[in-house]
């Protein structure tokens, strides 16, 4: 004999389906700023304990805010818009040297080609790698007016993040259906996660910039503050690093004659780029939680075409809290199936 479906049910799958239905439409059309939202967790887990300082000191909550905030505009957000503002404007800059490198590299192996008789460039076709490069550049660079939008949301969220920090708190506890130890869990691991993603990444990544930019100006590199930036972009990526910068340095030097030039930045860039990505990794990332290389990995991957430049940084912070919900359910399951 079936058994009709309780209405229980049947009233319980109906509210589960406005959810997400409601839920899905805000996710959608909240995607394209979904950077601003994330950049006011990350903003706000690196403010909070500076904020409750300012407080215990007898500072007015919206006052140590907006002082937070405007620090954190000249600190953090000036310096990564400013980067990628330059990166966008060397767009054209960036599609010639581009050409150059191809050139020169295809120059260099059929020096090769010449010497091990054998054929290797015949099949490349330079023009049609520039021409992805260049598309790919301006992707990258694009979306002026919806990271002007991000931020704004960024800073609205985050002022009222800190101003009510507990009130967010009991609020997360009241609506987000999990177990409050779980919960916690979540806090700790995307306090480390984030501030590992956020801060230890980017700095290292300017450590390598900042004296990649030095050997640039020893060397008398032309344009030496953008090769400077490709250094920098290149180190948050892992398996390509400095050498992004470095690489084509070399081959544009060698491609014009300047064989001592070349071969000095290359060594400048294997010894003195790379010591500095190790030594920085030994203090920075020490005191904060190492991100595996394949979530930065993945996480430039996925970023870069989400969120544009600064995919760079919010990539891996993304896959590393879509980590975190997948052991937070595991904790809250998998238990408790395991035990059937």
């Amino acid at each position: 004999m079936n058994k009709a479906i309780s209405p229980k049910i049947i009233r319980q799958i109906f509210v589960l389906l406005l959810i997400v239905l409601t839920g899905g439409l805000i996710i959608q059309e909240m995607l394209p700023y979904l950077s601003g939202i994330l950049g006011a967790v990350t903003i706000y887990v690196l403010l909070r304990k500076p904020m409750e300082k300012l407080v215990s000191k007898g500072w007015r909550a919206n006052v140590a805010a907006i002082f937070l905030m405007a620090l954190s505009f000249l600190c953090i957000l000036v310096p990564l818009v400013g980067l990628g503002f330059m990166m966008g404007s060397k767009i054209q800059y960036a599609v010639d040297n581009s050409q150059k490198v191809i050139d020169a590299t295809k120059e260099q192996l059929q020096r090769a080609e010449s010497y091990f008789n054998i054929d290797m460039t015949s099949n490349i076709d330079t023009t049609a790698i520039t021409t992805w490069l260049s598309d790919n550049l301006q992707s990258i660079a694009g979306g002026t007016f919806n990271t002007i939008i991000s931020i704004m949301i960024m800073y609205f969220l985050l002022f009222f993040m800190l101003t009510n920090r507990e009130k967010l708190k009991t609020s997360l506890f009241e609506y987000i259906p999990i177990k409050d130890g779980n919960l916690k869990t979540i806090g700790t691991e995307t306090n480390e996660k984030v501030k590992a993603n956020a801060l230890g990444i980017p700095l290292v990544a300017l450590g390598q910039g900042l004296v990649g930019l030095i050997g640039f100006l020893v060397f008398g590199i032309s344009d030496p503050f953008f090769w400077a930036a490709v250094v920098t972009i290149g180190s948050m990526i892992p398996f390509v690093g400095s050498a992004l910068g470095t690489i084509p340095v070399f081959l544009l030097a060698l491609s014009n004659g300047q064989t001592l030039r070349a071969w000095g930045i290359l060594i400048y860039g294997i010894v003195a780029i790379g010591a500095t990505d190790n030594i920085f990794r030994l203090f920075v990332l020490r005191k904060l939680d190492d991100v595996h290389p394949l979530i930065t990995l993945i996480g430039v991957v996925v970023g870069v075409p989400l969120f544009g430049f600064i995919g760079l940084i919010f990539g891996p912070l993304l896959i590393s809290l879509f980590l975190v919900i997948i052991r937070i359910y595991k904790n809250e399951y998998g238990q408790a199936d395991s035990k059937l």
